[in-house]
Order: structure tokens, then C-alpha cells, then sequence
């Protein structure tokens, strides 16, 4: 008998929001259904909920993730085409970092000049104003 969708979510650490998501997306299916028409999720089922929480948590979209768990499921797999979508990842994550870091050093610079008295001149808020981005 397999677990309810309330035991996955608490045994996987996802909302059961999202299990029906995953479900409805075809990404993580039960692997049956009770009489009344509850999801039963077996063994099998947790450790791919569980898989793609970790892989979302590097930030992989659902379409990586189906990939990625096909790519886990066969054995024929060549390993190619997993460090292909973790070089992919890794370029996305680099480019945020980028971006990230000139809105540091940006936000940085205005901090610097904000006097942040009583009056009521601010580079910060007048540099939101702005239209240039």
C-alpha cells in the first residue's frame, strides 16, 4: 500500500502543491491510485520527488528535470549528456553572479553617497527614478 500525498510531502519535504503539480506536469506520477481515487506514491516515487527537489535546488527548470530524470532512469544513459546540462547550469549560474555583482557594486556606490541625514536629497531614490538601467 502506498503512502498518501500528504505522507510524501512530509517524507519528500515538498508541498503537496507541488507533488500535484508534478503530477499533473507528468514529471512525477503516482504510482497508483487508491479505490476512492487517492495518489499512492511507493518507494520509487519518493526518491525522484526527492531528486528533483534537489535538482530545482541548483535551480534546474522542470524541462531539465524531465530530462535529467530520464537520463537517471536509463542505464544506457551516457554521462555526456548530464555534465552537458550541469556545464549549461553552471553558465546561467555564473552569469547571475556577474549580474549580481554589479548591482552590488552599484547599489554600493549609491549607499556611499547617500548622506543619510534629515534632508531629503538621495542618489538612491533618485537613481530608481531613473529610467536608465
Amino acid at each position: 500500500m502506498g503512502l498518501t500525498i500528504g505522507d510524501a510531502a512530509t517524507q519528500s519535504g515538498l508541498p503537496a502543491k507541488t507533488i500535484r503539480y508534478y503530477d499533473e506536469i507528468e514529471l512525477v506520477s503516482p504510482s497508483s491510485r487508491s479505490k476512492a481515487g487517492y495518489r499512492q506514491y511507493e518507494a520509487a516515487e519518493l526518491r525522484k520527488l526527492a531528486f528533483v527537489k534537489r535538482a530545482r535546488s541548483f535551480g534546474f527548470t522542470v524541462d531539465d528535470c524531465r530530462e535529467l530524470l530520464g537520463l537517471f532512469e536509463d542505464q544506457a544513459r551516457s554521462s555526456r549528456k548530464v555534465k552537458a546540462l550541469a556545464n549549461r547550469r553552471l553558465v546561467e549560474i555564473e552569469e547571475k553572479l556577474n549580474d549580481l555583482k554589479c548591482l552590488h557594486d552599484e547599489l554600493s556606490q549609491l549607499a556611499l553617497r547617500c548622506p543619510g541625514n534629515e534632508k531629503s536629497d538621495c542618489p538612491i531614490l533618485s537613481s530608481l527614478a531613473s529610467s536608465k538601467e
